[in-house]
């Protein structure tokens, strides 16, 4: 293995994230299923890449500025990816959140000094209300002098983040990837890898998820459901027909019961969004066949939801 190089800074580490091949869980006279390993970034998800783009992008601009606020309503991987961006930039950071979200991503993003507004959730539960009533109180907030939302759901600097993914996985499968699929949430993942594994004549299929639940893309509603950081109850600004090819609906308890897999079988910790999408990438492979190559991504750290029912060992 080559020595790396000491980084410039702790934002350097973002992205270049390994990919691995899945041996145990996948089925016989499947396509080959590739796995990114996006735990991997400074605050253990992919959100990483999102926050640093949207932060450098509005920097550029001159919309944002030295000591003024960022604002943001989020679920806590991109809340601890703007706490830890903000921190390293000398940014406050007001982030407004849900006790229906993991206690350890409500206390990540006050380790990195965010000051974290709680919308109570009466269910305990993500629901089609609690993000709509999160944004609200979050450009509540960004109306005071000298704050700034970054509003994650509508900002299309989310894309430019992402995009690099997608560049990256282009390098680490050469072969081709014949499909490709993960959860939704505000959709700038899916959607900037989309752009550059379909771009300039690439044949490859995407294919975006989302709870069964909460069937927002697939049957036009939103729904209770407990997969964080995605199904977000309405379609996202940001989606673009022209990017995906279809969509699925994967039931949460299947997605749990994968990640109990994932760790057990494969050595891969991480947290529902994950086992949704291996859940679905298992399908398409089975659908695709031998010669084939699915690649999906396991989003975040199945260490954020340890304290959570996830990974109770009598399930």
């Amino acid at each position: 293995m080559t020595a790396q190089m000491p980084l410039r800074d702790v934002l350097d580490a973002i992205g270049n994230t390994p990919i691995v091949e899945l041996t145990k869980v996948v089925p016989a006279n499947s396509a080959r299923v590739l796995v990114k390993l996006e735990s991997l970034n400074p605050t253990g998800s992919y959100k990483d890449r999102m926050a640093r783009s949207v932060i450098e992008e509005a920097e550029k601009r001159g919309t944002l500025k030295p000591g003024m606020t960022v604002v943001e309503a989020t679920g806590g991987s991109t809340g601890s990816a703007l706490a830890f961006i903000c921190a390293v930039k000398g940014y406050n950071f007001t982030v407004v959140s849900s006790d229906a979200y993991a206690e350890e991503k409500l206390k990540t993003m006050a380790a990195f000094g965010a000051d974290v507004v709680i919308v109570h959730s009466p269910s305990g539960k993500v629901t089609k209300d609690l993000i709509p009533a999160m944004q609200a109180k979050a450009a509540e907030i960004s109306k005071r002098e000298g704050y700034w939302n970054a509003d994650q759901f509508s900002n299309p600097d989310v894309l430019i983040g992402y995009q690099g993914m997608g560049k990256e996985l282009l390098a680490q499968v050469p072969e081709g990837i014949d499909a490709f699929c993960g959860a939704v949430g505000g959709a700038g993942m899916t959607m900037g890898v989309a752009t550059v594994l379909k771009g300039k004549g690439r044949q490859c299929h995407v294919t975006l998820l989302e709870p069964a639940s909460s069937p927002a893309i697939t049957k036009g509603y939103g729904g209770q459901h407990s997969v964080e950081g995605v199904g977000i109850g309405f379609l996202p600004k940001v989606l673009d027909k022209a990017l995906y090819d279809d969509a699925m609906a994967i039931e949460e308890d299947e997605a749990r019961v994968m990640c109990r897999r994932l760790a057990r079988e494969e050595g891969i910790l991480a947290g529902t969004s994950t086992g949704l999408n291996v859940v679905a990438a298992l399908q398409i492979a089975q659908r695709l066949g031998p010669g084939k190559v699915v690649v999906t991504v396991a989003c975040d750290t199945g260490l954020k939801y340890v304290r959570g029912p996830l990974y109770d060992t009598d399930n």
